[in-house]
């Protein structure tokens, strides 16, 4: 976001000066010659500092710092005075006026303060990032042995000195945050802010809040002016999780930023320029809402300049083994067990297992495991019931069982489900002891 400069001077030769001298140092500048005309320009667009004469026709410099510490706090005053109204100095100061400057000035000290300004809205905009995105784990790790993976890595290997749009589709819990994340953190950008929302977890008033910001007084309770997300990912990355959620006004107003660089804080009127690499996700067929008229395609295409398809877990097998052992290693440290993997069956029902939540599932059911295993290994008795049962139900197209075969494979498991108590087992099952002796006997 461009620093900008408001300059308020009826002198001509000083007005020039001051604006040449401040576009050369790289500010943008506007200015007027009046008070009034000046309080019309900061209505309409914002800016940074308010520089302005004391003394001037119609609106003087001190009536239009009134009106500005009232209704555009967010802008800092210095104030222009003559030599020897110093008392009126004092008491611009008194009003709000961040700095004052008297006549004949050095050019160089106004760039000193303008600079200082500049430099401390630097460091505010970077703290309420830092505090915004703070706490996220920017150690990222990507469980890749699938080639679907190994595919989404080398895409966001591809787009390291990429800047564009990027829409993450898939199934919940496959893992976009992670990878928009990557993204983020080894791109262009990746020194910059990397902010997050979830676009379906507030109603379209909060989210407009938290996008957009507000004024004061836009609403009740808006005491002061708040900056949103998107103001404060200036320079970096906003990332728009279940985007398909946003609702149809807040779609429009997202657009105009995705494609001019521009917005409106709620109860503004005045545009706020922002240089913002957005990263949508959604689990959701866009298309299909697009043709229902629920989502704009116009700012589908905007956000989709490039599309990423991460595949459910159970399209990846390969990744399931080296995924259990990672949460394993994550969360065992929370507990005082030493569990130093996974059986033999048990590591089966996790691979042949369908992971409808995908790997954030994945992750439960290892953090649960943890928790009730009293073994040195994850066992099937540690995971899920439901789980385990839909194991046995599986059926494997290459290794069609017998009914013999079946009937003896699951009585072993329930054996040892309970801790090979035979009896128990035998209960559970509603068959004799007998019967479950001639069971597994058989060959």
């Amino acid at each position: 976001m461009a620093f900008k400069i408001l300059v308020a001077e009826d002198e001509e030769i000083t007005l020039n000066n001051i604006v040449d001298t401040l576009q050369e140092e790289g500010y943008k500048v506007a200015y007027s010659r009046n008070g009034t005309e000046a309080l019309q320009v900061i209505e309409k667009d914002h800016f940074d500092v308010l520089i302005t004469d004391i003394k001037m026709p119609g609106m003087s410099g001190i009536e239009l710092l009134d009106k500005v510490r009232v209704h555009h706090p967010e802008t800092e005053v210095i104030i222009i005075t003559g030599f020897g109204s110093i008392s009126s100095a004092v008491e611009a100061m008194k009003k709000g006026a961040v700095d004052y400057i008297t006549k004949p000035f050095d050019l160089d000290e106004l760039l000193l303060k303008a600079g200082k300004i500049f430099q401390q809205r630097s460091l505010k905009k970077e703290n309420i990032a830092l505090r915004t995105f703070v706490g996220m784990d920017k150690k990222i790790s990507i469980i890749a042995r699938s080639e679907g993976m190994r595919r989404i890595l080398e895409r966001v290997e591809e787009l390291k000195g990429s800047d564009v749009n990027i829409l993450l589709t898939g199934e919940t819990g496959v893992g976009k945050s992670l990878i928009a994340k990557a993204i983020h953190f080894t791109g262009k950008r990746q020194n910059m802010p990397f902010l997050s929302i979830n676009c379906a977890t507030f109603t379209e008033e909060l989210l407009a809040s938290e996008l957009f910001g507000y004024e004061r007084g836009a609403f009740t309770g808006a005491v002061s002016t708040k900056q949103g997300l998107v103001e404060i990912a200036d320079t970096g990355t906003l990332f728009l999780d279940e985007i398909a959620e946003l609702p149809t006004n807040l779609q429009a107003k997202l657009l105009k930023v995705v494609e001019e660089g521009e917005f409106y804080r709620v109860g503004g009127t005045r545009p706020i320029k922002v240089d913002a690499r957005f990263i949508a996700a959604t689990n959701q067929n866009v298309k299909r809402l697009i043709s229902e008229g629920r989502f704009r395609e116009d700012l589908y295409y905007r956000l989709n300049i490039m599309e990423i398809y991460i595949p459910p877990l159970r399209e990846r097998i390969d990744d399931i083994k080296p995924l259990s052992y990672f949460f394993l290693k994550k969360h065992l440290p929370k507990s005082s067990k030493k569990i130093a993997g996974f059986t033999d069956d048990a590591m089966h029902i996790l691979i042949n297992y369908s992971f409808p939540g995908n790997v954030r599932e994945l992750e439960n059911i290892i953090e649960r495991a943890i928790i009730l295993e009293k073994t040195g290994l994850i066992t099937p008795e540690s995971l899920p019931r439901a789980i385990r049962v839909l194991q046995i139900d599986t059926i494997d197209p290459d290794k069609v069982l017998t009914i013999d075969e079946l009937v003896k494979e699951y009585v072993e498991k329930v054996v040892k489900m309970l801790g090979g108590n035979r009896s128990k087992a035998a209960e559970a099952l509603g068959i004799s002891r007998t019967s479950l002796w001639k069971i597994l006997k058989e060959e």
